[in-house]
């Protein structure tokens, strides 16, 4: 359904008989017509022609009849293209009788592991863990969908020295009692008195120390401690991501403790192919082209001086891990852009290694800061970070209030489930419709507009297509004829079309906010459709060809932004 690509087909043969070789038609998108073809341009020079006489030449060996209207010359060398509207009316009706609103399963799926949220056991999610979270679970459902095995893997922080200093803290609490009560409690508030008291007495630090070394020698009653905190701590994480209505469950658990075992492995494998080296007392390697502003080579610490193991070594084993006995060949850590460098040297260090090599590759899914009003880091009032939850919840709240202003005929379950849906949404849409290498400041006011490029502009057109089918209490048939008669249905079918060339662009690039713009493009020139055309006042064919393309808005949006995590009411 990839018009560019079924018109770029079309005439690269006529360019490869012109030119004598492999030509990119390099067709996009005109205002002049439909699409534009300059490639004559880019032959002119390499073969000594006018670029004008190589288009016609093109032209008049191109196949195009059946596709297109109008194929003519125009300016310099320019060959424009105006699809026909049998063509256009066929491809909405092959749309039309698509399950998969002719996106396809891939050919040849691959197992794709998505890295993301990763927040830190004994401690409260916060703003900082939403991009993460948000994006890795747009770039799982999508990929998903297309046919991939995807596995997720949430990447919890809970190994370490400061282990040590919360599981003393505990058994001073209580113990497993009070384990129990801090799923309910306040994880932070936990974490900054272990913090207060390991700063300002002596024997509680010395005691922590000791219980880091019992729990890293395998001390059973320092472990279940240990997986006392991880269990209620995930048990909290849980009811985070239900309310953030992301996919991540139990099963995807997987804290740094789990790679503990394959650590001197890693290490053994890298001495023995010789990458190791000694820096400071610790064992480092340093992957080719990693240095730092004063030109001197960067290393990636795999084993410290002390004996103990940091992040690139975790980071190592589970590369390691997920290629040779998951078999994974696509590896996506979705991580905030300040840890581009470290990911860069580990995936370097890898493919040394032999652990990296093709098919397997690993990205970096970088992402930028979240900004408050002031254009400075989201902070709480206290200054401190923001909770996730609190976050979520005023979202929550807004949304309810506006649902229950804006169309008081709803009742209370209603306004729940459509405030829910709207303030998670609006709170999603407003990361993922913004370029991920960016920061975005988060504004209440634009996020809940039902006017713009927002979630709720999109939800309100879905639910405003819903309630077409509603009150006409038909279908739509698939199988009615298309009429494209006005420009605005032309529009319209144009942007449906275009559904599956934007969701395989994304599936490669993972910049969301070009599929959320073609969503917002697909909303708007559905209501300047509505607007211009009457679909249930209508007469036969014209209602059931208008209806048919009502249906198919609907279905795009909806999957698009089931794709982005986004809910869409029936009713707003």
């Amino acid at each position: 359904m990839d018009l560019e690509k079924l018109l770029a087909d079309r005439l690269a043969p006529a360019f490869a008989t012109v030119a004598g070789e492999r030509v990119d038609p390099v067709v996009r998108r005109s205002e002049r017509a439909d699409f534009q073809s300059d490639a004559a341009l880019g032959l002119a020079r390499r073969l000594g022609r006018p670029p004008r006489v190589i288009a016609a030449e093109v032209l008049r060996h191109a196949e195009l009849a059946d596709l297109c209207s109008v194929a003519e010359l125009s300016g310099s060398g320019f060959l424009n293209l105006t699809v026909s509207d049998a063509a256009l009316a066929s491809m909405v009706s092959a749309l039309a009788g698509s399950s998969r609103l002719g996106v396809p399963v891939v050919a040849a799926p691959e197992t794709v592991m998505v890295d993301y949220s990763a927040p830190n056991v004994a401690k409260e999610m916060h703003v900082g863990h939403l991009r993460s979270t948000v994006i890795g679970d747009a770039a799982a459902r999508l990929l998903e969908w297309l046919g991939h095995r995807v596995l997720r893997a949430n990447h919890l922080g809970d190994w370490g020295t400061p282990f040590g200093m919360l599981i003393e803290h505990l058994v001073d609490l209580g113990g497993a009692d009070a384990a129990q009560e801090l799923s309910m409690g306040d994880l932070d508030s936990f974490y900054k008195a272990a913090r207060a008291t390991f700063d300002g007495d002596e024997a509680f630090r010395e005691r922590s120390r000791r219980r880091v070394v019992a729990l890293q020698g395998g001390d059973e009653a320092t472990l279940g401690l240990w997986r006392l905190l991880v269990e209620q701590s995930e048990r909290y994480f849980l009811t985070v991501y239900d309310l953030l209505d992301v996919t991540l469950t139990e099963r995807d658990f997987h804290g740094e403790s789990s790679y503990n075992d394959l650590l001197g492995a890693v290490v053994e494998d890298l001495d023995r192919l010789g990458l190791l080296r000694e820096s400071e007392g610790a064992a480092c390697v340093f992957p080719p082209g990693s240095v730092g502003r004063d030109g001197e080579p960067l290393p990636l610490i795999v084993r410290k001086s002390d004996g103990g193991y940091g992040y690139p070594a975790t980071d190592l084993a589970a590369i390691r891990h997920r290629t040779a006995t998951l078999g994974a060949t696509r590896l996506l850590y979705v991580v905030g852009l300040p840890q581009r460098r470290h990911f860069e040297m580990v995936y370097a260090v890898a493919a040394q290694a032999g652990w990296l090599t093709p098919p397997a590759r690993a990205e970096h899914i970088g992402f930028g800061s979240i900004l408050g009003p002031d254009g400075r880091m989201l902070r709480s009032r206290a200054g401190g970070s923001v909770k996730l939850v609190g976050l979520l919840e005023e979202a929550i709240a807004r949304a309810t209030a506006l649902a229950r202003q804006r169309n008081p005929e709803l009742g209370e379950a209603e306004v729940a489930e459509v405030g829910r849906a709207v303030g998670i949404g609006a709170i999603k849409y407003a990361d993922l419709s913004s370029d991920r290498h960016r920061d975005y400041v988060l504004d209440w006011e634009r996020m809940l507009s039902l006017d713009g490029n927002t979630a709720p502009y999109l939800q309100y057109a879905y639910s405003r297509i819903r309630s077409i089918f509603r009150r006409a209490g038909v279908a739509a048939r698939p199988e009615a004829e298309i009429s494209l008669a006005d420009p605005a249905e032309r529009a319209l079918a144009f942007e449906l079309v275009g559904f599956a060339r934007v969701v395989d662009e994304v599936a490669v690039s993972l910049e969301f906010h070009h599929l959320a713009g073609y969503l917002y493009r697909l909303a708007a020139t559905f209501s300047t459709f509505y607007e211009r055309c009457p679909v249930l006042r209508a007469d036969d064919p014209v209602r059931e060809s208008r209806l048919v393309l009502c249906d198919l808005t609907a279905r795009v949006l909806r999957q698009g932004l089931h794709v982005l995590g986004i809910r869409t009411p029936e009713r707003m």
